[in-house]
């Protein structure tokens, strides 16, 4: 008898994620629709530096895969969300932090990219804990990136939209627990 109770117990608990991922405090959408498209909660990891919980990310896809080159190189919309957990992430920081993630995993077509990755992170100021960023790249449309739910502009580009993915999935990602999570690994 008492160990039904802890099962239905549990079973209760678990219940209350249906529909949703969640990580370090933070519940993401199972599913999300863009533009008409059903994408798929891919996977959520925790971006930390430091020992400090800088945001909560999860990666959003047609198809689910743990195969980064086919994230990257599919010809499908794909959904990045950075929920921020700390009033830590200064715009000095975030701009340090994403121009070093575009030159380590895009080295070779950085010089073409840097005009576009100026514009995106110009997007950005000081980042507060609550605060969520949402970048959709839509192949043959450009990366949209808002802010708290406030567009704030395209980066056109189907070459962005990649250097960007690859932020998180490249060679050099912030972290490997952060890449593997979004992998849904």
């Amino acid at each position: 008898m008492r160990r039904w109770m802890v099962f239905a117990l549990l079973l209760l608990l678990s219940g209350s994620s249906v529909g949703a991922g969640e990580l370090a405090g933070v519940t993401l959408p199972d599913q999300v629709t863009v533009g008409g498209k059903n994408l798929a909660l891919n996977g959520m990891g925790v971006r930390k530096k430091m020992m400090i919980k800088v945001y909560v990310a999860g990666l959003y896809l047609e198809q689910r895969s743990a195969d980064p080159a086919a994230i990257v190189g599919s010809d499908s919309t794909k959904r990045v969300v950075m929920h921020f957990t700390t009033n830590m992430a200064t715009k000095s920081k975030m701009d340090d932090a994403w121009r070093e993630g575009f030159e380590a995993n895009s080295p070779d077509s950085f010089a073409a990219l840097a005009d576009r990755v100026s514009t995106f992170i110009g997007f950005f100021g000081d980042m507060k804990d609550g605060d969520e960023i949402v970048l959709t790249v839509s192949p043959g449309a450009g990366t949209a990136a808002a802010l708290n739910g406030e567009e704030k502009g395209t980066i056109t580009g189907d070459d962005f939209g990649d250097a960007l993915l690859k932020v998180w999935l490249g060679a050099h990602p912030p972290s490997e627990d952060l890449k593997a999570g979004l992998l849904g690994k």
